[in-house]
């Protein structure tokens, strides 16, 4: 039931002008960061790996930001899933290497958790005329399942693969021409990982970036997000050259090294929520 009100209620505020939306998400943050104190544990430990030279009030200036971004951002997926498409292409621009999405070329974007990461989707779906690919990893919640499900699937007609699929249904939708929005800059399962460095610190990192490229025998564009007063900005990217190598950590040791010049730009819209360093090598007890 609380679910249900949840969602309803993030449609109806689809409606407000979205600077009030963005106070009423920068309040919700507040609120967040003072009350949810174990992620603003997580949010911290990471910030001090990360960027050791930062003094505390650094890392707490950016702690608040997160947590206002995060919630910013959430109540955004209102009028990306529920507002007119007049209002969601309005607020969507799409810039950049574009070029790179033209044509029927393979293609892996490499799509790091920056908080727009379902505002680049929302606008790669419904104003680039291909068909996307995208992993789905099912929500616990039944009913914020299938909010998530329609809203990713609003625009587009693209193919969300549940992860439990193996990789055989992505490599082939790859092949076939279908742009494929990778997220793999998260701590998951350590036996199919690698510890490679992250800011300098030896992070659990999945190299399906290099294997779907490789396998896919597809270019890797990046799409960076950013939330701006008047929604998203989506940066398309130049494709990498001489990617992939043939060598998976060579290659995951790269795609970290170019998402911290990412991150570097906004380090306040990135995912610092997640336990980044969770599983550590040889051992290690976790930061966490």
């Amino acid at each position: 039931m609380f679910t249900r009100a949840s969602l309803v209620l993030i449609g109806l505020l689809a409606r407000l002008p979205l600077p009030v939306l963005r106070a009423l998400g920068a309040l919700m943050g507040w609120a967040l960061y003072l009350l949810v104190a174990g992620r603003r544990k997580v949010v911290g430990i990471n910030l001090q790996l990360c960027f050791p030279g930062w003094t505390p009030a650094q890392r707490r200036r950016c702690t608040r930001q997160v947590f206002v971004y995060f919630a910013q951002s959430w109540l955004d997926r209102g009028w990306l899933w529920h507002g007119s498409e007049e209002t969601v292409r309005a607020r969507l621009h799409l810039t950049g290497a574009v070029h790179e999405l033209e044509g029927e070329a393979p293609t892996v974007l490499f799509a790091p958790h920056f908080v727009g990461l379902d505002a680049a989707w929302t606008a790669l779906t419904a104003q680039v005329p291909r068909r996307f690919a995208t992993i789905y990893a099912a929500q616990v919640n039944p009913e914020a399942d299938a909010w998530i499900l329609a809203g990713r699937q609003r625009f587009g007609a693209p193919e969300l693969v549940a992860r439990l699929e193996g990789i055989k249904p992505i490599v082939a939708a790859v092949r076939q021409g279908e742009p494929l929005y990778l997220l793999p800059d998260m701590n998951y399962d350590p036996s199919e990982s690698l510890f490679v460095p992250f800011y300098g610190v030896s992070a659990c990192t999945v190299p399906s970036l290099s294997r779907f490229a490789k396998l896919g025998r597809a270019k890797v564009v990046p799409i960076v997000t950013r939330m701006t007063a008047q929604g998203y900005e989506v940066q398309v990217m130049a494709a990498w050259g001489d990617f992939p190598t043939g060598d998976l950590e060579v290659d995951t040791v790269r795609m970290n090294l170019e998402l911290q010049g990412y991150i570097d730009a906004m380090p306040a819209q990135y995912y610092w929520v997640h336990k980044r360093f969770k599983d550590r090598p040889n051992g290690e007890a976790p930061p966490y």
